[in-house]
């Protein structure tokens, strides 16, 4: 089979697979209609450029979606941001996933559409982005756990630039619990890398045995993302706390009594400075590492 054919299969199966997980998504309202479009252009571009690509979206789609469900109860008392059932819009998808995007997509053109093994002395350039890629979705998923399993863990939450207790939905509030499942979130972005990639990439041995070390670096990389988050949480997103609904708020009033922060950046932006920066020291990191 000549590369133009076997690229004609591979966007066919990857227009097939984005259709029914946007589809899937939009019916069980994790996306609205905007987000249920955007999803299906990124999942479609993912899958067509590498399996490896689509799987780390996918984990982190997947296990994101089914967190952000957890405890809705609770979450809708606490969370000033919440969404009934976490619905996603246009923009919030491309918060999460418009780097990455561009990147698969360089990656694409670098490699003439071949899945490459992380080796900086076959390719620095290559290495470099597909590291990218890997702390983009690390840190997605490693924020998207710690929010969504923070607030319900029974921790004291406490603010990450004083460690003073402060209420739960608080921007730049942290608990153990939280951050472990950032940790955790990470592993699973490394794992989902790594098995495809045993099974669709070929190099050497030695070569194929480092692709492990993506593992603790997605780790390492979703807890950073997570921190980094919290740092610009704490600090340029603004919180308070509402006497009249009796609810923690993102937003001042007259009768909002400041927690923390100044209003500088709102959530998606705070998301965005966030991936980007996780990306670009990922990316770093892999540069040395392999």
């Amino acid at each position: 089979m000549d590369s133009s054919s076997r690229q004609c299969i591979q966007l066919l199966i990857a227009v097939t697979v984005a259709f029914f997980i946007a589809f899937r998504a939009h019916k069980r309202k994790s996306l609205n209609t905007s987000g249920a479009l955007a999803g299906f252009v990124v999942m479609a571009l993912h899958i067509f450029v590498g399996s490896r690509f689509g799987a780390m979206l996918l984990a982190f789609f997947f296990t994101s979606s089914k967190l952000t469900k957890m405890g809705e109860d609770k979450k809708r008392k606490i969370d000033p941001e919440f969404k009934e059932g976490g619905q996603r819009n246009w923009l919030q998808v491309l918060a999460n996933s418009g780097t990455a995007s561009v990147l698969v997509v360089i990656i694409w053109v670098l490699t003439e559409g071949q899945d490459k093994c992380l080796n900086s002395k076959e390719s620095g350039l290559i290495t470099f982005f597909i590291g990218g890629v890997i702390g983009h979705y690390s840190c997605c998923n490693g924020d998207t756990w710690s929010s969504e399993l923070g607030i319900l863990s029974d921790d004291q939450p406490r603010l990450i630039t004083t460690f003073k207790p402060v209420r739960r939905g608080t921007n730049g509030g942290v608990t153990k619990a939280g951050l472990l499942a950032a940790a955790a979130a990470g592993s699973v972005i490394g794992v989902s890398f790594v098995l495809l990639g045993l099974l669709t990439t070929k190099c050497g041995f030695d070569i194929a045995l480092k692709q492990l070390l993506v593992i603790p670096i997605a780790t390492f990389a979703g807890l950073c993302g997570s921190v980094i988050d919290s740092l610009l949480g704490a600090t340029l997103q603004f919180t308070g706390f509402c006497s009249v609904r009796q609810k923690v708020v993102g937003k001042p009033g007259p009768t909002v009594k400041k927690i923390s922060g100044v209003s500088i950046l709102d959530n998606n932006a705070v998301n965005l400075v966030s991936i980007l920066l996780t990306t670009i020291l990922t990316s770093i990191a892999c540069l040395y590492i392999f």
